[in-house]
């Protein structure tokens, strides 16, 4: 079935990006009343009706093609429902999906009304609402922190009711601000409230979160010092990845590590990756810490990331520093290679040690390791606790769960995404719960809610709904 005519420069057809409506109508509305009725919302670029390749009818599907994604949303809006003939169905128009796109449907309204803005770092979430605000009603404006320090990270999501806003939003809003359309969010990510996520400052998660392939990380507090310059580290780095990740993905990844103050996915004049991001760290050490981590690192599986250093045009002319550089960078080396068992590396004097690196990242300020309890001590309480998007290790829930006290064993559900968590002291579990319902540990999100009392009087499996 030929779609459009082969003359059309398939290229063009997604120039701008959500451009090119989707319209299912009657078999009997022509190219010509499509015209009409659509071009009263801006200039349009071509019109095709889908026919069968025999019998050279109509199918009742149609597209549009206009100058602006602006235009097209518009259009979207004002005639999805309307008939267009008299004695004719109400028709149904969507914003239609790109002609590289994998996927089977057209694109929803949620995926065209957030918009992902680069910002000055003194900007209030107030400033970026007064900013946007002349292109259209704004429905939230979030800007993203540092989970560490409360600080912005010169970049916000600002979500419209409309898709047309939006897009004449991204069109019209100063370049400097290099605005697109934020990922869409996935079922998995769906829940997540992104508004109070950024007021608490722990923005992680992204499309397809990168939690479920955590892996160990340093006490940030110790880089800050180490912000020496040479020829061959730099604060920049470069990722290249032959799998067609977004923008929100390699985001959250490398802001994993902390210090990250950059990050900018390559796209070509299409909108479309470049399979290459710059990122740019706020300091030496966590660039270094990044590169060692991350270059090779396989996420999704099977595709292999490949990370390289950068010139971030900063002056590394000074012997001194040079040398100095590659002390340290020798000392950070040893310190992600040796893993938890380095108990103290070397530092040149007057700098403070680097600590061991951590096996639980957690914004959570967590009480000292506990024994447990006997394993054979009396259950008095059982935690419930489901984890998005990925169970955690169990030593890893025990390391976390057991410093409340009286914790017995750690219990996770084959083939679920949930646990139970035995404690023999019931004030101890409801610490726990108190403390880590949630939370974020190692990327993973946690509910945490009181464990329903075994049914000891029925043999029956009890309802998993």
């Amino acid at each position: 079935m030929e779609e459009f005519p082969a003359k059309q420069a398939t290229e063009n057809l997604d120039d701008p990006p959500n451009s090119r409506l989707f319209v299912v109508a009657s078999r009997s509305v022509t190219e010509e009343e499509l015209r009409e009725s659509f071009s009263v919302f801006g200039d349009i670029q071509g019109v095709w009706v889908v026919k069968d390749k025999q019998t050279k009818e109509s199918k009742g599907i149609c597209y549009v093609k206009f100058a602006k994604s602006s235009q097209a949303c518009l259009a979207m809006e004002e005639m999805h429902g309307k008939v267009l003939a008299e004695g004719t169905k109400p028709i149904k128009v969507f914003i239609a999906q790109s002609r590289s796109s994998t996927r089977h449907r057209d694109v929803e309204d949620e995926e065209l009304t957030r918009i992902f803005v680069m910002i000055p770092k003194t900007f209030s979430e107030e400033d970026l609402k007064n900013t946007f605000k002349e292109y259209g009603d704004i429905e939230y404006c979030v800007i993203i922190k540092n989970k560490f320090t409360g600080e912005s990270k010169g970049l916000g999501y600002v979500r419209y009711y409309k898709p047309s806003q939006a897009a004449v939003a991204i069109e019209n809003c100063d370049k400097t601000y290099r605005a697109i359309l934020a990922e869409p969010r996935t079922k998995t990510t769906a829940t997540e409230d992104y508004t109070s996520g950024a007021a608490r400052g722990d923005y992680m998660s992204g499309p397809d979160s990168m939690n479920q392939y955590a892996f160990p990380m340093a006490d940030p507090g110790n880089y800050q010092a180490m912000d020496y310059r040479s020829g061959d580290f730099t604060r920049c780095l470069m990722v290249s990845t032959r799998a067609a990740l977004t923008q929100e993905q390699i985001f959250a990844l490398f802001d994993i590590i902390p210090g990250m103050e950059y990050c900018e996915l390559q796209r070509d004049a299409y909108g479309m990756s470049k399979g290459h991001a710059l990122i740019r760290y706020s300091n030496l050490g966590s660039a270094v810490y990044a590169k060692e981590k991350l270059n090779g690192f396989e996420y999704p599986p099977g595709n292999r990331l490949v990370v390289n250093f950068v010139d971030d045009g900063e002056d590394r002319s000074s012997p001194v520093g040079r040398m100095a550089m590659q002390f340290v960078a020798t000392q950070m080396m040893s310190a992600v290679w040796n893993g938890p068992s380095t108990s103290q590396v070397m530092k040149p004097p007057g700098f403070p040690p680097v600590s061991p690196v951590s096996r639980v990242q957690t914004d959570v300020n967590l009480p000292p390791l506990k024994k447990l309890a006997p394993p054979d001590s009396k259950s008095k309480e059982r935690l419930f606790v489901v984890f998005s998007p990925s169970p955690l290790p169990p030593d890893v829930l025990e390391d976390v769960f057991c410093r409340f006290g009286s914790l017995i064993e750690v219990h996770l559900v084959p083939g679920r995404k949930v646990g139970y968590m035995k404690y023999a002291d019931k004030q101890c579990a409801d610490e726990a719960m108190a403390a880590l319902h949630g939370r974020v540990v190692n990327g993973v999100k946690m509910k945490v809610m009181l464990a329903d009392p075994p049914r000891e009087e029925s043999h029956k499996r009890p309802r998993t709904y």
